[in-house]
């Protein structure tokens, strides 16, 4: 289905709908093809699911770095004397 982005601002709704139930619709700009509208494939099997957390989680402890403790964490708050500096 090819609409006009013009048409398409007042039926973006029902446009999003077909497009979510499979039908291809193509927005048009000037009689020429702009955009297409495509759902977004939010269902991912358990394998790519692990897979997915797996990087994640291996990315996040490459990227880990010992700081401070939480005993001193807000010590830069604080001068010599224990007042907010």
């Amino acid at each position: 289905m090819r609409v006009s982005v013009t048409e398409a601002k007042g039926q973006l709704t029902e446009l999003v709908r077909r497009a979510e139930a499979g039908d291809e619709i193509i927005l048009t700009r000037h009689g020429h093809a702009a955009v297409r509208l495509v759902p977004v494939k939010t269902v991912i099997d358990a394998r790519s699911r692990k897979a997915l957390i797996d990087s994640v989680r291996a990315s996040a402890a490459e990227k880990r770095t010992a700081g401070p403790g939480a005993a001193r964490s807000q010590d830069f708050l604080y001068d010599d004397e224990g007042l907010p500096g």
